[in-house]
């Protein structure tokens, strides 16, 4: 496939990789400090199902669609995301882990000379500590969400990363578990890899711009190959 608009073809591409179903499978954290923080204020629980649905979108929006209905408000959703925000901050690394084979791809696409990043709607805070605990020394840069910026799929972060990276958008992939992700990659101009183990399915992924469905980590080197030709 010839280099798309933006694109270089100098040095090996560059790799923006999303945080939660995608690089770590979190999910059981969120849901587990979720429903105590739920608990906490008198609302019933959700299940992991539905609390896999809510996810992608920011704290805050996981936390207002956690909420009845009827108690939907911005109110009730500011003071759940509070009480969350401190359930999680002593939870979020309890049954967290990294997907099967994703350390392995970490350590050859930087043996590969892949500059590589990490793009979240988790909190910057949390965003790094993660990435600290389960993949130190590997990104160059990570960026989770941060005031004045907006989430994604808005491209503003995710051009800021390529420009941290020193690479052209278009010699950039980007690999995510969401509908959110391809719609960043596709807003930012970089190559949309969604992956299969993550928390929404291969349809939805297609049908918001993935280029490719990976069913492994390492299919990552055909896509790549592929563009080469």
């Amino acid at each position: 496939m010839p280099a798309g608009k933006g694109s270089s073809r100098e040095g090996a591409p560059g790799a923006i990789f999303d945080l939660d179903g995608t690089l770590l499978n979190t999910i059981e954290d969120l849901s587990d400090c979720l429903n105590l923080a739920l608990d906490d204020l008198g609302y019933p629980r959700r299940t992991l199902s539905e609390f896999q649905a809510m996810l992608g979108n920011g704290v805050t929006r996981f936390t207002l669609a956690a909420l009845p209905p009827e108690k939907g408000t911005e109110e009730n959703a500011l003071l759940l995301r509070a009480r969350f925000k401190e359930r999680y901050a002593r939870g979020q690394a309890v049954k967290t882990r990294p997907y099967p084979a994703t350390g392995e791809l970490l350590r050859e696409l930087k043996k590969r000379g892949w500059p590589l990043g990490v793009l979240s709607n988790k909190d910057h805070e949390n965003t790094r500590h993660l990435i600290d605990l389960y993949f130190p020394g590997v990104f160059q840069a990570v960026l989770g969400a941060r005031p004045g910026v907006p989430l994604k799929p808005d491209p503003q972060a995710a051009l800021e990363l390529a420009g941290l990276l020193q690479r052209a958008p278009g010699d950039i992939f980007y690999l995510g578990d969401s509908d959110t992700d391809m719609l960043t990659a596709k807003n930012a101009g970089f190559r949309a890899a969604g992956v299969s183990w993550g928390f929404r399915s291969p349809e939805l992924l297609r049908a918001s711009g993935a280029e490719a469905v990976l069913e492994n980590p390492w299919d990552l080197f055909r896509l790549e190959g592929a563009s080469r030709t």
